[in-house]
């Protein structure tokens, strides 16, 4: 073979290996770089700060989360709490309104080797009403811009929020781990206005019950006897309070109730006595 001959031979080989890896090399060049979120980074409505995993899991234990619960994380970010209420057995959903974010999300939930729903969204525009649990790390005024729909939830229905409050609608408990405050609440049924009741086949007393949130206070008319209820509770759907019937006698009244249909329950002679099954319609 000439040397012309050997070096158009030699070059061709060397063109082929060439063009073999040139593909390979483009595609990769070409792929974009895995999206990495960045602390303080803008948002929506706010900016991004992780939430450590301290918090997270007391944040989870302040809602005593239960397996096959259903949990929304709102504004799920890089998906950490969605995912630690998924390895407690929890039906996960994360709802995040950056695309980006809900890809890496999903991403972390893959290497944590969970199932959990990480959608994009609009939390305002979402639909959660089948909720059991809420997880948020949000800014006090989206809470409070929240507030409404949460307290239009099931009564029961437990919230825990990273940092921030809900205006002036109270914590049930506050809790701090690293150094981060954890609060939770329950939404309260909502009870306010007149009643009347029935303890047994007889009439019961009249009530009327003033309501801020989980904080009730009211007035009770029973037979010839009016005062002021005693030792009013409302936790989520629990509702309990002191009434004297028209002899005196304290009965401890002890029910559940929901946003619109009747009180019922068992009202018992605070010294001794069997307890009544008591109702309660609204007039």
């Amino acid at each position: 073979m000439g040397l012309a001959l050997r070096r158009a031979a030699a070059a061709a080989i060397a063109s082929c290996f060439v063009f073999a890896a040139c593909p390979a090399a483009a595609q990769k060049a070409a792929e974009p770089a895995e999206y990495k979120p960045e602390v303080g980074q803008s948002g929506k409505d706010v900016i991004w700060v992780p939430t450590p995993d301290e918090v997270v899991q007391k944040m989870l234990d302040l809602a005593q989360v239960q397996p096959g619960e259903r949990l929304y994380d709102l504004g799920s970010g890089d998906g950490k709490i969605t995912i630690a209420a998924a390895k407690r057995g929890a039906r996960a959903k994360g709802i995040e309104y950056n695309p980006e974010m809900v890809e890496h999300s999903r991403r972390n939930a893959r290497a944590a080797g969970v199932e959990v729903e990480l959608v994009q969204g609009d939390i305002f525009e979402s639909d959660f009403s089948d909720g059991d649990v809420f997880t948020l790390y949000l800014l006090p005024h989206l809470n409070e811009r929240l507030r409404p729909s949460l307290l239009n939830l099931k009564p029961g229905t437990r919230i825990t929020s990273h940092s921030f409050r809900m205006g002036d609608w109270e914590p049930d408990e506050t809790a701090t781990a690293a150094g981060r405050d954890a609060h939770f609440w329950r939404v309260p049924a909502k009870v306010e206005g007149d009643w009347e009741v029935r303890v047994g086949n007889n009439a019961g007393p009249r009530l009327r019950i003033r309501q801020q949130f989980q904080k009730i206070e009211g007035t009770v008319d029973w037979g010839t006897r009016a005062g002021p209820l005693q030792d009013a509770v409302l936790k989520g759907p629990i509702v309990a309070f002191t009434a004297a019937d028209g002899n005196g006698v304290f009965h401890r009244f002890e029910g559940v109730a929901d946003h619109t249909g009747p009180m019922m329950g068992v009202a018992t002679p605070v010294k001794g006595g069997a307890p009544k099954f008591f109702t309660a319609m609204r007039r």
